[in-house]
């Protein structure tokens, strides 16, 4: 590849994913609806923004970008290329469950993928990530199901956050126009579509057993622009709010 756009790229979209949904399920800690839940998202959480972080090392080690903090905080919103799915407020519980639900298989499918990269950085990153996402969707599929089959007040409300999050959830896989190909043709990864299949497979069943229906994917309209910069109006307040103290003294030494 003879231009390294390609992969900084995906590796940016990566790792604002992380970085803002790990912010958002922070959001959390000291008002889980029980205590093991308010543990629980305060630990996926900070695995989240360490995930970030590992991406944001390999485009500073590798490709000279600006050291992860600075990466992290002092970017205007447009250079963000988050999806929309991470940038909504933690919400109710049962929102932020079925974002976690969507978002972390999405998650184990990029990582499975990357397994097997031509980037080596990648494959180092997946098998330690891997690790992690395990008990990450263990632990939504668990809820998800519980809440699916407990009352029809419970499986009402999980099945119109499925059909509230599923757009968002499918712009996750919005494709680059422009990078998609060379990252595709030098084996780094396998591209957005397949991604998105693999997706479909793995959260169908879980569904299923939920007690859940998937919209008709025929009328769903991805939420795509993240990826291109444009973004909800939740963005700029909450990096607004992650960088308050980082801007202070950005050369301050903790």
């Amino acid at each position: 590849m003879k231009s390294t756009e390609p992969i900084s790229n995906l590796i940016i979209k990566m790792a604002d994913d992380e970085l803002i949904l790990g912010h958002r399920n922070s959001e959390w800690t000291g008002l889980g609806p029980i205590l093991e839940e308010d543990i629980a998202f305060s630990s996926m959480a900070q695995d989240k923004i360490g995930h970030a972080l590992a991406l944001y090392e390999i485009l500073h080690e590798q490709f000279g970008e600006k050291d992860p903090d600075h990466f992290a905080f002092l970017r205007n919103e447009k250079e963000y290329k988050c999806c929309h799915l991470v940038e909504y407020p933690f919400g109710e519980y049962d929102f932020s469950l079925m974002r976690h639900l969507l978002f972390d298989f999405a998650e184990m499918v990029r990582y499975e993928s990357l397994a097997d990269s031509s980037f080596e950085p990648f494959r180092l990153l997946s098998k330690k990530i891997r690790g992690e996402l395990k008990y990450h969707t263990l632990h939504a599929q668990e809820w998800i199901k519980q809440l699916g089959n407990a009352t029809e007040e419970s499986h009402a409300r999980m099945q119109q956050e499925l059909n509230h999050c599923f757009p968002l959830a499918a712009g996750i896989f919005e494709p680059s126009k422009e990078f998609e190909q060379p990252l595709m043709d030098e084996r780094i990864y396998p591209g957005e579509k397949e991604l998105y299949n693999l997706w479909l497979d793995r959260i169908f069943p879980i569904l299923t057993q939920a007690s859940l229906n998937l919209p008709d994917l025929d009328k769903v309209q991805p939420d795509f622009g993240g990826r291109e910069g444009h973004h909800t109006e939740y963005l700029q307040p909450l990096l607004n709010e992650m960088s308050e103290v980082y801007k202070l003294d950005p050369d301050a030494h903790w």
